[in-house]
C-alpha cells in the first residue's frame, strides 16, 4: 500500500501511527535552500523531510499483511515513485485541504498509473477546510475514488482510511 500526497501532509505520520513495527524513515533536516523551494507556510514547525521513503507493515489477519510505502511529498522526488508503487495494490493520497493543490500530482499519478487509491483529507487542528464533495470537485475525482476525512495521528482513523484502498482493491481484484 502506497501513501502519498503534497509536502508535509502527515505521510510519515500516517505510517508511523498505524505501522506495527518501527517505522523505517528517511527523514533529513529541512536546510535554508530546501526552505525555499518547499512552502513551510501551514508547516512552521517542520523541521525535516522525507527524502526517499517510509516503510511500515501492518498485519490485517493471519492471511494478510500489508505493507506500507510513504512517498516523498516534494516533485523533486518524484523519480522514484516508479520504484515504490510496484506492486502495490492500492494508495491513500492524503491532502491538506488548506492547500488542495499540492496534491495534485498524486493524484493524477495513481490514475494514470490505474492504480486504485483513495483520498483522505487529513483534519489539521481537527477539521478540514472543505466539504468532501467541495473536495471532490477541486481534485477532479470520480465518485469510484472513495475521499474521506481522517487524522493522521490517530492509528484508528488511519485504519479506517487504509480499510476504504484494501476494499476498493480487493473489489477489482474479484470483479
Amino acid at each position: 500500500m502506497v501513501i502519498s500526497g503534497g509536502f508535509g501532509v502527515g505521510k510519515t505520520t500516517a505510517v508511523g501511527s498505524i505501522s506495527e513495527i518501527e517505522p523505517l524513515t528517511t527523514e533529513a533536516a529541512i536546510t535554508e535552500v530546501a526552505a525555499g523551494v518547499d512552502d513551510l507556510t501551514h508547516t512552521p514547525r517542520k523541521t525535516t523531510t522525507t527524502v526517499a521513503m517510509d516503510f511500515g507493515c501492518l498485519t490485517i489477519d493471519p492471511t494478510l499483511k500489508l505493507y506500507l510505502f510513504g512517498t516523498p511529498g516534494q516533485e523533486r522526488f518524484g523519480f522514484m515513485w516508479d520504484d515504490i508503487v510496484e506492486g502495490a495494490v492500492g494508495g491513500l493520497v492524503i491532502v491538506d485541504t488548506r492547500r488542495l493543490d499540492d496534491c495534485y500530482a498524486a493524484v493524477d499519478y495513481f490514475e494514470h498509473k490505474g492504480i486504485p487509491f483513495a483520498v483522505a483529507a487529513n483534519a489539521f487542528d481537527g477539521h478540514v477546510e472543505h466539504t468532501l464533495e467541495e473536495i471532490r470537485w477541486a481534485l477532479d475525482v470520480t465518485e469510484g475514488v472513495p475521499v474521506v476525512v481522517f487524522d493522521a495521528r490517530e492509528r484508528g482513523s488511519v485504519r479506517d482510511a487504509l480499510l476504504v484502498v484494501l476494499e476498493l482493491a480487493l473489489a477489482r481484484t474479484s470483479a
